[in-house]
């Protein structure tokens, strides 16, 4: 068994993705380190004697990040002994993911797609940024809601679980995939001021919907078949009232072997890449602060800008 005492995090690293080069997917790692609950209030990098011997400390949450990192799943630990536990890592198999290709395009963010078991909302860094940008947005003073790519629903379950007037408010959903929509239907039957729509955003404006108080859009508008810039200016011109708001998030994770890896990857590179993400964040704001909207960018595995307005007149 390896034992790690005070070796750097940069050793480690090199010589955990040594040996996870040889596992196969779902293949377990296990090794010895000090016990972080060891100390408290110490900062990873400091040293902590043990039995005679120099450890460097490190707090659970580097361990769980250096998991992420090294594509793993971080099992629970086992304690050794008051001073030692054993870490247990599970190589994720990447080919367990909603990113891979398949056949039926439509069917990739559909009921029964590895997408259709994904759940954001018990992801606390999804919601508690979303929660949070609905608090932005003052979403209890917003009557007309419309979700751009609303899948099973996930953002009105929020909205619904948060708002005090739910009743009051008319929802409107659009997404492209049938089956989600189906799903999203059965969640909200019984909920008369939810109106859902196969529709594919490119024909947004064919459907006449008037404009809104507030339009969400999650993970959707930087999809491949859709002009970012050229439809954010014409959903911000054509369905969004000049005193509304707006909640994009963009994602900045990926969904592989059931967990939320951080990072957003662009083809041709074996490693997170961001620039493409901060071209369209950036773009959305300097936009919506054109038309008179204060504009905040908030989160982390999904990145939120919210806008309100600031117009006067």
């Amino acid at each position: 068994m390896q034992t790690f005492t005070d070796q750097t995090i940069m050793q480690i690293i090199k010589i955990l993705q040594t040996s996870l080069l040889t596992c196969k997917p779902k293949k377990i790692i296990e090794f010895k380190v000090l016990n972080p609950d060891t100390a408290t209030s110490l900062y990873n990098g400091n040293s902590v004697t043990c039995n005679g011997i120099e450890h460097i400390y490190r707090g659970y949450k580097s361990w769980i990040d250096l998991a992420q990192l090294l594509q793993c799943r971080m099992l629970t630990p086992k304690i050794i002994d008051e001073n030692y536990i054993l870490m247990r890592y599970e190589k994720l198999d990447e080919d367990i993911s909603f990113h891979k290709n398949i056949s039926d395009k439509e069917e990739k963010y559909g009921e029964h797609s590895i997408f259709g078991k994904i759940h954001k909302n018990e992801e606390a860094s999804f919601i508690y940024n979303y929660m949070q940008a609905l608090q932005n947005v003052h979403v209890n003073k917003r009557v007309r809601i419309l979700n751009l790519g609303v899948n099973s629903g996930d953002e009105f379950e929020a909205i619904q679980a948060y708002a005090e007037n739910f009743n009051d408010l008319e929802l409107v959903g659009i997404d492209y995939c049938a089956s989600a929509i189906a799903v999203a239907k059965e969640k909200f039957k019984n909920m008369s001021n939810i109106t859902l729509h196969v529709t594919d955003i490119n024909e947004l404006n064919s459907l006449d919907l008037g404009k809104f108080d507030l339009i969400i859009s999650i993970g959707t508008l930087q999809s491949s078949n859709l002009e970012f810039n050229k439809l954010l200016m014409s959903i911000v011109q054509n369905q969004l009232k000049k005193e509304g708001a707006m909640i994009l998030g963009f994602p900045n994770c990926r969904w592989i072997d059931g967990e939320m890896i951080y990072g957003a990857r662009v083809k041709n590179y074996a490693f997170s890449e961001m620039g493409l993400l901060y071209k369209d964040v950036i773009f959305a704001k300097k936009y919506l602060q054109q038309k008179k909207y204060r504009v905040t960018i908030t989160g982390k595995d999904y990145i939120f800008v919210t806008a309100t307005s600031i117009r006067k007149d």
